[in-house]
């Protein structure tokens, strides 16, 4: 099964719950194709975790749950040394994030000493506990949602944190049609048992590798590092892209293109990409911020003047 084969069904399973957010299932599930993880930034009863959900049961992969509350420990989330009286040795206990798709719910509400036990996980796929450290499942994503409206009892999320997040994304207020279309089909319940597993952790990683093969044209990765730099030396913004960005939104056009169906990429992969792998990751200066500038307006207007991307039928030929 290709890329694209896989990619589709699993969109069209998520789809039976999903209701008009098509272009929000694809990221997240070119997300989880580019081996990275997903931050669902929205207002409270959008569908955050009912996508979550069904994108997990869609994928076939080991799920877990973790609600962040301000109370909770680092090791709630990846587990501890506890002590064994009948054996007299201390017993490792696995917390949460030992899965393949994790739904890390309303991550903001926990202490950043909290949201710090994910950092390592989530960069390199494994904990560390006492001295020893654990390898964590394959594949392993983290599917976290957050509120970005409400203040009370929630802790903004670190720029490392927010840097490993591949893509940040919004589900939106559905359209009048679409919301009927939801209230007929989902209006008493949430049917997720008709959503049906399409592929599973050996298929993904198979996926993975056939996207490691897509073709990045050196006119392409000089275009994504001329953005990137771009955001760098940028008057209005005090923190542009890192090299971690670069490299996300250079395995995100690959997975992208794979989905397409193209084993090659192009800038249109780019400039479709930018906003959800870079936005999160900048920060615009206090007087620009003042003045109403977000990061996505001053990331259009380097979009739209960065110059050096070739036109598509050259790639081919290169590829």
């Amino acid at each position: 099964m290709s890329v694209q084969e896989l990619a589709k069904k699993i969109q069209q399973e998520t789809e039976k719950i999903i209701i008009g957010k098509s272009e929000k299932i694809r990221l997240v599930i070119m997300a989880v194709l580019a081996e990275g993880h997903v931050l669902l930034n929205d207002l409270p009863g959008v569908g955050k975790t009912t996508l979550v959900k069904t994108v997990s049961k869609a994928l076939g992969c080991d799920h877990g749950r973790i609600q962040f509350v301000p109370d909770m420990l680092p090791s709630d989330i990846i587990g501890m040394r506890i002590f064994n009286q009948k054996t007299g040795d201390f017993e490792l206990k696995k917390g949460p994030v030992m899965t393949n798709i994790l739904l890390a719910d309303e991550i903001n509400r926990a202490i950043p000493r909290t949201q710090s036990a994910l950092l390592e996980a989530m960069e390199e796929r494994q904990i560390s506990i006492d001295t020893e450290s654990y390898k964590l499942p394959e594949p392993f994503v983290v599917l976290a949602t957050q509120n970005p409206v409400e203040m009370e009892s929630t802790f903004k999320l670190p720029a490392a944190q927010m840097d490993r997040f591949l893509i940040q994304i919004s589900m939106g207020y559905p359209s009048p049609e679409e919301e009927r279309e939801m209230l007929h089909r989902l209006g008493d319940e949430i049917p997720f048992d008709k959503v049906e597993s399409v592929t599973n952790s050996e298929q993904i990683l198979k996926a993975r590798g056939e996207v490691n093969n897509v073709h990045v044209s050196d006119a392409v990765a000089d275009y994504i590092i001329a953005v990137c730099n771009a955001t760098r030396n940028h008057s209005q913004l005090m923190m542009g892209a890192s090299p971690r960005a670069a490299r996300a939104l250079y395995k995100a056009v690959k997975a992208w293109a794979a989905m397409d169906g193209r084993d090659y990429a192009v800038p249109d992969d780019v400039k479709a990409l930018a906003h959800c792998v870079l936005d999160h990751r900048l920060v615009v200066e206090n007087s620009a911020r003042f003045s109403g500038v977000r990061e996505a307006d001053i990331l259009e207007e380097i979009l739209n003047r960065v110059p050096g991307a070739p036109a598509p039928e050259e790639l081919v030929n290169e590829g």
